[in-house]
């Protein structure tokens, strides 16, 4: 065993340095494992991946071994909850504990940060005008002088969703770089220096990939080259992957555009160019453009195989894109009379450019190669991607020699390097390549260690795997250390009609609010689609009775952290019971472990749409390979997904609690018996007085050791 190997065995031990300082801190085995396989690959370099079940403790199993490694690595989450955890509780406690002096730095996406050029720019923008926009503006103001990070998170009472924060926040798109006035100064700038500088970087996954597309595409970006990456949460890389490496055009992009141009223009070269007509003319092509997308209830998407999305008329979706295109044009030219004024106007000039390009790309035939797609919401998102990121990520990850940096880009002085980290356009490929590779370590192969809860249904991990290129890497599972037998109950209601009935949600409320009416609360409804969610919480709300001191909370009708602070307060001191129905981002990453939350209900079994572009696409390349769209896709897909929901039950070794799945395919379809193979090992129950006297048991005595 290497000293390396055994630093980590004795560190995770009943004696190790854990044990001694971290309250209620217990060795597991599956932790132990994991940390040592971790290790093992730290030191050979390779591909890892780990399913780590829930109570595994996986978080400590990979920061262990890196942070004792001494070993430069990034750790990428899927969301910023963890990403802020890892940063500001996990990698400190452990960095305390075992007395490494290792320097960490928290990088965010640049729309994150306080950017201090639009921040001045700001109040001669449309929106400034909007009733309690100045006294917003003026406390965003007096917070700048104060923070030292930039870090929109600090800042309390702005929400992500205020109209005032892409006012004062810069994207890829309108970034000025070096050419910023505020560049010395700028948040970003100095929050990727310090990146630059340390030994653990906490990211996530959009902007792994973020760096990644911009790389690809000549303009070196804030990530520095490392030995060890991390991914947490890794099973929704792909998806996240599949987003940033294709091509979108979005009528968000191009209304941000005509309100840059506007507020830029006046300000700097008003009478100069008619600024009012240019920015008018390419709003109105993009709400034209949403016009023929059609009109949709809720976000819909458009199968797109030829010229034109499927369902739009060519009378309205041809001249708008020509309109579209034409107003780009028309604001070019007059860009081009003022790009010597100001960067900004120079910036501008190149985002124009940049739409104008993908707006061509979009009045083309797709790539056969990858899938398109049309995104039809209050705005429309035109979208050609990749199937997968097997290809992209395969590249990145396979083991290669070591480049030695060149006499050229050894040479680099730190003004240089400063600017090709700010993606300095003035800089070419290759001097960004050599940057990149002179920020590496180059020792020995590449570590890449990818982790989730949830990767697959079978041994192989198969539906992670492959689709991100990793089918050489070596394989892990952890089981979960909760007896979920003791703890946990799964009940299939076989009474309720089949859910493809339309009465299939209203029977679903109903048996919620038999529950709720024992349980006072602690439910969660889980639904597949949004009508559903809506219907049963709309009835719930219309029928549960107030006097029963029970709160319905729906998905949409507060913030989601509003709704997950209120759900976790559960009842008590006055307050009442919860019942919270939700969809989509709640099957996964929500954590209520006690009895705030003792029965999880899902709705259905939860296939991908058969009319998703994206899902018909991989099914037809599945097809075409020689296998099962359902048994190789589908099932798969629904089998992680149902884990995932199921998942949010039992969070502790003291929690009790029951799984309802409304779905009768999962005790009659032969293929139920996998999907119920794929969940923690329950108990099942039999019939619905079963399941009723279950509930009557948490309801008496939650806190017993023995079955309930």
């Amino acid at each position: 065993m290497s000293l390396l190997l055994q630093r980590v065995a004795d560190t995770l031990s009943h004696h190790g340095a854990l044990a001694h300082a971290v309250p209620g801190f217990q060795p597991r085995e599956g932790q132990t494992d994991m940390a040592l396989a971790v290790t093992q690959t730290l030191e050979q370099g390779g591909q890892l991946v780990v399913e780590a079940g829930t109570g595994v403790g996986k978080t400590y199993a990979y920061l262990v071994p890196v942070l004792l490694s001494g070993q430069r690595a990034l750790v990428s989450t899927a969301t910023k909850a963890l990403q802020e955890q890892l940063f500001s509780r996990d990698i400190p406690r452990l960095v305390e504990v075992l007395a490494l002096p290792i320097r960490v730095a928290l990088l965010k996406g640049r729309s994150n940060y306080l950017c201090l050029h639009r921040m001045q720019q700001a109040r001669h923008s449309a929106e400034s005008a909007q009733p309690g926009a100045q006294r917003a503006l003026a406390k965003i103001e007096t917070w700048s002088q104060s923070t030292r990070t930039g870090d929109m998170a600090e800042l309390t009472g702005l929400d992500e969703r205020s109209p005032l924060w892409p006012l004062v926040t810069s994207t890829r798109d309108n970034c000025l770089g070096s050419s910023c006035p505020s560049y010395r100064a700028c948040h970003v700038n100095l929050a990727r220096k310090e990146a630059m500088a340390s030994d653990v970087v906490v990211i996530n996954h959009h902007l792994f990939f973020a760096d990644m597309a911009v790389r690809e595409s000549g303009v070196a970006e804030l990530l520095p080259t490392v030995r060890v990456t991390v991914f947490d949460e890794a099973h929704q890389l792909n998806e996240i992957g599949v987003n940033f490496l294709g091509k979108q055009l979005s009528t968000v992009q191009l209304l941000e555009l005509s309100r840059d141009v506007l507020a830029t223009g006046l300000q700097l070269a008003r009478g100069l160019v008619d600024w009012h007509a240019l920015a008018d003319a390419l709003e109105k092509a993009a709400r034209d453009l949403r016009l023929a997308a059609g009109m949709h209830r809720g976000s819909v998407r458009l199968r797109w195989t030829d010229v034109m999305p499927e369902g739009v008329e060519p009378e309205d979706w041809t001249p708008a894109l020509a309109q579209l295109t034409q107003a780009l044009g028309q604001l070019q030219a007059g860009l081009e009379l003022v790009t010597e004024l100001a960067p900004d106007f120079q910036r501008l000039h190149e985002r124009v450019a940049e739409l104008a390009q993908k707006a061509h790309l979009f009045s083309q035939a797709p790539d056969p190669e990858g899938v398109r797609w049309a995104e039809v919401s209050a705005q429309l998102r035109l979208i050609e991607s990749p199937l997968d990121i097997a290809q992209a990520f395969s590249a990145l990850t396979r083991p290669a020699q070591a480049k030695q940096p060149s006499e050229a880009e050894s040479s680099l002085d730190p003004d240089s390097l400063e600017a090709l980290m700010a993606g300095d356009p003035r800089h070419g490929a290759e001097d960004r390549a050599g940057a990149a590779a002179g920020m590496g370590s180059g020792v020995g192969q590449r570590a890449w260690i990818f982790t989730s809860a949830t990767l697959g249904d079978e041994p192989s991990l198969r539906w992670f795997t492959e689709p991100c290129g990793l089918t050489s890497a070596q394989v892990m599972q952890v089981t979960s250390p909760f007896d979920y037998a003791q703890q946990a109950a799964l009940y299939v209601p076989e009474h309720l009609p089949k859910p493809g009935d339309p009465g299939h949600a209203g029977h679903v409320a109903q048996l919620v609010v038999e529950a709720v009416q024992l349980l006072g609360g602690r439910t969660l409804v889980l639904t597949t689609t949004l009508n559903a969610m809506r219907s049963i919480g709309e009835y719930l709300q219309a029928r549960l009775d107030p006097a029963a001191n029970v709160e319905v909370l729906v998905q949409g009708q507060s913030p989601k952290r509003r709704l997950m602070e209120r759900f976790r307060e559960g009842a008590g001191d006055g307050r009442a019971g919860c019942v919270l129905v939700a969809s989509a981002s709640f099957w996964e990453g929500f954590d209520v472990p006690g009895e705030a939350l003792q029965l999880v209900v899902i709705d259905k079994l939860p296939f991908p749409p058969p009319g998703d572009p994206l899902f018909e696409a991989r099914s037809q390349r599945i097809v075409r390979e020689g296998r099962s769209a359902f048994a190789d896709h589908a099932l798969p897909e629904a089998a992680v997904a149902l884990k995932q929901g199921a998942g949010r039950l039992i969070r502790s070794e003291t929690d009790r609690g029951v799984l309802v799945v409304c779905d009768t395919r999962l005790a009659t379809m032969s293929y139920g018996r996998r999907l119920v193979r794929g969940l923690p090992q329950m108990r099942r129950l039999n019939g619905h007085p079963e399941f009723l006297e279950t509930l009557l048991q948490l309801t008496t005595d939650a806190t017993k050791d023995s079955t309930f």
